[in-house]
């Protein structure tokens, strides 16, 4: 499905605000696993599109989820306290 986004570009896939949590999160999982690929092999224009998806996806998931759970190994003064650093 081809939607028009208020940037006047083209948005590929379901709006994310569309999708129940499960499919939302198959939907990331499937982003995420695909990205590596896309960045060493797809076009431009590949590339910026699934950039622009990711965040569509990812801003969702951020808006359902405020008060997710931050392992604090992952903020900066957590990484600062691992040994080697």
């Amino acid at each position: 499905m081809n939607e028009h986004d208020e940037r006047g570009t083209t948005m590929t896939g379901v709006d994310p605000g569309q999708l129940d949590d499960q499919q939302l999160m198959q939907e990331l999982e499937s982003i995420h696993r695909t990205r590596h690929d896309t960045l060493l092999y797809g076009s431009n224009d590949a590339l910026r599109a699934h950039n622009e998806r990711m965040a569509q996806l990812e801003g969702e998931y951020l808006r359902r989820n405020p008060s997710r759970f931050v392992a604090a190994s992952r903020t900066r003064e957590g990484a600062r306290e691992r040994p080697g650093l």
